[in-house]
């Protein structure tokens, strides 16, 4: 049996690397925000379409309801979403921004800047690895 390659030699370390080093740069804009990247997410989620519901948002970010709920009472306790029930199905709980959600939106901008500022790559070169990242997470993702 052949021994495994190198860690580095592996495309799971690398990617789950660079992740953990993206959300290092992230941390101390977040910080100062006083939000988490996962939670960081979810009022991205909401910054795309607002008013979805606990399952639409978990299934945009490939993770589970039971881990989307906690979030979202975070962030509802913080002010910065609203959790309210489908008036047409009672059974869906729908999340909604608040004024101070959607006002965050604006200072988190500055974190892909702050990707760009802390690498020597290209906005082009950044924009496909992203690319690559995405490819590569939706052949994995096919059944």
């Amino acid at each position: 049996m052949p021994a495994p390659l190198p860690l580095d030699g592996q495309l799971c370390f690398s990617l789950y690397s660079a992740s953990m080093a993206i959300t290092r740069v992230y941390k101390p804009i977040l910080d100062r925000l006083g939000i988490t990247y996962p939670q960081y997410l979810v009022l991205h989620a909401l910054w795309e379409k607002d008013g979805r519901t606990v399952g639409a948002i978990g299934e945009r970010l490939a993770l589970e309801s039971s881990t989307i709920t906690p979030l979202v009472k975070r962030l509802e306790a913080a002010g910065l979403v609203e959790r309210r029930r489908n008036p047409e199905d009672e059974r869906q709980v729908q999340v909604f921004l608040t004024e101070q959600g959607q006002a965050i939106r604006e200072q988190c901008g500055c974190l892909g800047e702050a990707i760009l500022e802390k690498t020597d790559l290209t906005l082009d070169r950044l924009a496909a690895l992203n690319s690559e990242a995405q490819a590569l997470r939706d052949s994995l993702a096919r059944e």
